[in-house]
């Protein structure tokens, strides 16, 4: 094995060199990075030509025993060394709680969003307390009956049949003179008409409402005397008339009656009065 020469001539073993600088690759080792198979290949040759370089030269190099000793030299690697440093993740060093800010501007109103689902049923409640007593229904009432105990025979006009016997009349809605019943409260109304029929006399009369033919109440001349009725419902309008017409003597007509029965008689009463009455 090469030597190096001292002043006094004393040999100083190769091995000796090789182990320190066995030791400083070992203490560079962890620092140094990662690389490839192909320049890990180029850099031991590197450091093979270093050592024999080495080698050679301190063979030649005269040195006196008294000397101090010559430290090593370092001879580094063609690549970075990186010197570990600790970092500190300054996420989970945590200070003390601030004061609040002020508070910002309102923002602006969004975009209504679309109408979600209809939610599932609620439970039913509990019952409520009773209301106070509303107003009473106001009640309308209107009805009239009035009978004729005299003969009425036709001639050239149109006869309106009065009534001379008065049965009911509530509220005099039914006019004894003119013979007609006015309307004071609007609804739905039912009238009824009866008559005695004279013999070998045709009788022909009609129930009118205001000047228009609602229902007619006929019988044909014959050798013995019959009653005749005719009823029907009208819905009337306040100021609306009813009453009974005798035909014209176009053709003889009559209907029969005397001072001790009533044979004719005229009724009428109030169904369903309107809303609006």
């Amino acid at each position: 094995m090469a030597q190096i020469c001292s002043h006094h001539g004393t040999p100083v073993p190769a091995v000796t060199v090789g182990f320190l600088l066995l030791m400083c690759a070992t203490w560079a080792e962890p620092y140094r990075t990662s690389f490839s198979e192909t320049d890990h290949d180029r850099y031991e040759a590197r450091n093979q030509q270093n050592t024999d370089h080495r080698d050679n030269s301190r063979t030649t190099e005269c040195r006196r025993c008294c000397d101090p000793r010559e430290e090593p030299r370092q001879y580094g690697s063609t690549y970075p060394q990186y010197q570990v440093v600790p970092q500190i993740n300054i996420t989970i060093l945590k200070g003390e709680k601030g004061e609040s800010g002020q508070r910002g501007p309102s923002g602006k109103v969004g975009k209504t969003g679309q109408l979600g689902p209809k939610g599932p049923n609620g439970l039913k409640g509990s019952k409520g307390n009773m209301g106070t007593p509303g107003e009473p229904c106001k009640s309308y009432y209107s009805a009239f009956s009035v009978g004729r105990k005299k003969a009425l025979h036709s001639n050239e006009y149109y006869q309106t049949l009065v009534f001379d016997t008065e049965l009911v009349n509530l509220y005099d809605h039914f006019n004894m003179f003119t013979g007609k019943f006015f309307c004071y409260v609007p609804g739905i109304y039912f009238f009824s008409l009866n008559v005695h029929t004279w013999n070998q006399k045709e009788t022909y009369m009609h129930v009118m409402k205001n000047e228009q033919e609602m229902a007619i109440l006929y019988a044909q001349p014959s050798d013995r005397s019959i009653m005749q009725s005719q009823s029907l419902m009208l819905n009337l309008e306040r100021d609306d008339e009813v009453w009974v017409r005798l035909y014209k003597g176009e053709r003889e007509n009559a209907i029969f009656s005397d001072d001790f029965d009533t044979y004719i008689t005229f009724s009428g009463y109030l169904i369903k009065a309107n809303s609006e009455a």
